[in-house]
């Protein structure tokens, strides 16, 4: 016998933005930090799967979920210390990423206004070190809580130890699954540091002569809701696949037949290239199969236009992977998860 709530059978094209049909055999909403315990506890007497859903704006379901669902929802919003102008907030897994923006802005806290209106919880973000318009996540995170499933305990990641990279983290390839993210630890500042180098955020400015933060969430805004489809209006998870990074070599060679190859320079000496623009360069920009396709407006973005079932994303994304690579010689890499 358990004391936990578990639904059964439960539908989930409302818990992924994408809106596919996935069905949860069993369904646990989760509130506290006890919970997890028991819960755990329950999964290695049954040997039974689990799935950690936050918002679900990462994730490409199958139809059918064996096991556990379990939707984060752990609340809070603590302000840690403050140190001058700086500050550290906690903030609990469950909570909607992009009003928590808006209430770091509220608060005169700084710092995250150019991650706006990315879709997910706060629990979600370092998964993915989620970034946009020249900031990622590790720019701003001092520490992530996280139950330990391995000798269920809770601790605290070091922004090193979540071993953060470009749409990367521990939590998505060092130790996938080890851990589930209860609170995430946030550095910012009283004092404005803004991150104008993007160049649609410096059009999107253009005419503020002294840009503040909140210019800049506005401006980001604007731009997203042009580029981007509201997921609950046209299921999609974003973008759906990694810039890639090459070596200098691969980028000279794209470069000498099309000299308006967008691409961006690495520290490491290799080159970020945009993916949308290979996929639009292949044609493929608003194009569509079945009830699948790439948005008008970005080719980046993977849309449900109705429908839409796991097998179909797949067959899609895999032929605007093999036509890039066709192209380009370049392979894609999906950012969202399948799952299973």
């Amino acid at each position: 016998m358990t004391s936990l709530s578990f639904q059964f059978d439960i539908s989930l094209a409302q818990c992924n933005t994408l809106g596919l049909p996935a069905r949860a055999e069993r369904f646990l909403e989760v509130t506290s930090i006890e919970q997890l315990s028991e819960l755990e506890s329950w999964l290695k007497q049954e040997a039974a799967p689990l799935l950690v859903l936050g918002g679900g704006s990462n994730l490409v379901l199958a139809d059918n979920l064996p096991g556990v669902v379990a939707h984060i929802a752990i609340r809070g919003w603590e302000l840690m210390a403050e140190r001058g102008s700086e500050v550290v907030l906690k903030v609990g897994a469950g909570e909607n990423w992009h009003q928590t923006v808006a209430r770091t802005l509220e608060s005169g806290y700084f710092g995250l206004e150019n991650l706006a209106l990315i879709p997910g919880t706060v629990g979600a973000a370092p998964i993915q070190n989620i970034g946009a318009y020249g900031v990622e996540l590790k720019d701003r995170l001092r520490a992530v809580e996280v139950f330990d499933r391995k000798d269920q305990t809770i601790r605290q990641l070091s922004n090193v130890e979540c071993r953060f990279g470009y749409r990367d983290s521990i939590f998505k390839s060092g130790e996938p699954g080890r851990y589930i993210i209860t609170a995430v630890e946030l550095a910012l500042n009283k004092k404005p540091d803004l991150q104008l180098d993007y160049g649609g955020l410096r059009e999107a400015l253009a005419g503020i002569d002294a840009p503040g933060p909140l210019d800049v969430f506005d401006a980001v805004c604007r731009v997203r809701r042009n580029k981007l489809p509201d997921p609950a209006e046209l299921g999609n998870a974003g973008s759906f696949f990694k810039n890639p990074l090459v070596h200098s070599a691969v980028y000279e060679r794209i470069r000498a037949d099309y000299p308006d190859l967008v691409a961006f320079p690495e520290a490491d000496g290799r080159w970020k290239l945009a993916a949308g623009w290979l996929i639009d360069r292949c044609g493929l920009k608003g194009a569509r199969d079945g009830s699948v396709g790439t948005y008008p407006r970005q080719a980046l973005v993977l849309v449900n236009w109705g429908g839409a079932r796991r097998a179909d994303v797949e067959r899609f994304s895999s032929s605007i992977r093999e036509a890039v690579l066709d192209r380009f010689g370049v392979e894609l890499e999906p950012e969202p998860r399948f799952y299973p």
